[in-house]
């Protein structure tokens, strides 16, 4: 029995070592440039030894999708979400994903930003899975602006699906100029866009945040200047 566990566990470990490496390779070379081969170059493996993983080249990406998913979810969703309620997330879900991109969490930017582009056009049940957690993420940015219209921290008239529309186009903006030049700059503008946009006063200084090694889930999240509810973003 104890020798199945260790087995077991065993396998585990190995099978994650190679999703974190196959989410790493898909931001440089695609979904569709992950193979066995170069996997078990990049981990020093065999390759029976991945084969004994994944059964198929599709049963690879679709794992791969899955451990990025949760690798988003721990670096960017789960820190917002310990951020207050309200416009306080909304700040807290941007500046966790920029962090994220300081962090080189991946090495080609935010893996979701190239997946959806690689993927979109082509049918099937990769397509479906990264759509499927595209539309969670936008979900989540527009119940944090449901809630700070709640709680009166934004204008009345705010319309939630297209500041959640407008915010995305920002981060990915973020990504893409950080990715293609590798400058921080590019980040900074993208907190103080995100600021202005949301009402809140910045000052003349960088609004660039504490560049973390490592994430925790109790981070205490920034505080959010109080406006006036009426005031134009």
């Amino acid at each position: 029995m104890l020798d199945q566990r260790k087995r077991r566990t065993d396998g585990e470990r190995t099978r994650d070592a190679i999703l974190r490496e196959a989410v790493s390779l898909a931001t440089l070379d695609g979904l569709e440039g992950l193979s066995i081969g170069n996997l078990a170059g990049a981990l020093e493996m065999s390759k029976s030894g991945i084969y004994a993983h994944f059964g198929s080249k599709q049963d690879l990406q679709l794992a791969t999708v899955d451990e990025a998913g949760r690798i988003f979810q721990a670096e960017v969703i789960e820190v917002a979400l310990a951020a207050s309620p309200g416009r306080a997330q909304v700040l807290a879900v941007c500046d966790a994903f920029f962090d994220h991109l300081v962090r080189r969490t991946f090495p080609g930017g935010c893996f979701f930003a190239g997946a959806v582009l690689e993927m979109g056009t082509r049918p099937g049940p990769v397509k479906e899975q990264i759509a499927a957690f595209q539309a969670g993420f936008t979900a989540l940015i527009r119940g944090f602006i449901v809630t700070a219209l709640e709680r009166r921290e934004l204008p009345a008239d705010e319309d939630p699906d297209a500041l959640a529309f407008e915010l995305n186009g920002i981060i990915l903006a973020a990504n893409t100029n950080f990715v293609l030049r590798g400058e921080p700059g590019a980040l900074d503008m993208a907190r103080t866009i995100v600021r202005r946009r949301l009402g809140i006063t910045t000052s003349t200084s960088s609004p660039r945040r504490r560049r973390a090694t490592s994430t925790s889930k109790g981070d205490a999240a920034e505080p959010v200047p109080e406006v006036p509810c009426g005031s134009s973003p």
